[in-house]
C-alpha cells in the first residue's frame, strides 16, 4: 500500500475518533471541526516520531505540542475554551489499554510486568504533560498579538 494512503487512512481514523469523542463528551459543533483537525494531525506526527524510535516519549511529547499549539489558536479563533479542544484531541494517545494490561497483571501477581507497565504509563501522561506545557509556554506570548489579529480579520 502506498505509503500516502496509509497516512491518509491514518489521518480519517484520528479525525473520525476525535470528533466522535468530541461528540460523546457533548463539545459545543462549532469545535468538532477544529479538534477533529487537530487530533488527526497530532496522531500523524506520534505515527511518524513512533516509526523513528523505541521510546514513548518522543511521540507522546511532540503530539501534545501540536495538540496544544493548534488547539490553543483553534480556541481563539472559535471563540471557546482551549479545554474543548484538548479532550477529545487526546483521545488517541491516553495509553488505556496499557494501563488496564498493568491492572490486570498487579491483579494477576505478575508484579515484574505490572510494574513495567506502570512506569511506561506514568512515562507517556508525563511526556504529554510537559508537552502540554512546552506549547503554552510558546503560544502565552503570542496569544495577544493572534486574538487581535483573529478579532479584526473576523468582522471583515
Amino acid at each position: 500500500m502506498p505509503i500516502i494512503v496509509t497516512w491518509l487512512i491514518h489521518f480519517v481514523v484520528a479525525f473520525a475518533s476525535t470528533v466522535g469523542f468530541g461528540v460523546i463528551t457533548n463539545v459545543p459543533r462549532r469545535t468538532l471541526l477544529p479538534a477533529g483537525f487537530t487530533g488527526a494531525l497530532a496522531w500523524l506526527v506520534y505515527v511518524l516520531v513512533s516509526s523513528q524510535t523505541a521510546s514513548p516519549i518522543a511521540p507522546n511529547l511532540l503530539a501534545a505540542i501540536v495538540i496544544g499549539l493548534l488547539a490553543n489558536l483553534f480556541a481563539i479563533v472559535v471563540r471557546a475554551p482551549v479545554n474543548l479542544l484538548y479532550i477529545p484531541c487526546l483521545v488517541s494517545l491516553v495509553p488505556g489499554a496499557l494501563i488496564y494490561m498493568s491492572m490486570k497483571d498487579f491483579t494477576l501477581g505478575r508484579d515484574n510486568a505490572a510494574q513495567q507497565g506502570l512506569v511506561k504509563t506514568l512515562t507517556i501522561a508525563i511526556a504529554l504533560a510537559v508537552g502540554f506545557v512546552i506549547a503554552e509556554a510558546i503560544f502565552n506570548p503570542l496569544r495577544p498579538t493572534l486574538t487581535r489579529w483573529v478579532r479584526r480579520h473576523a468582522k471583515e
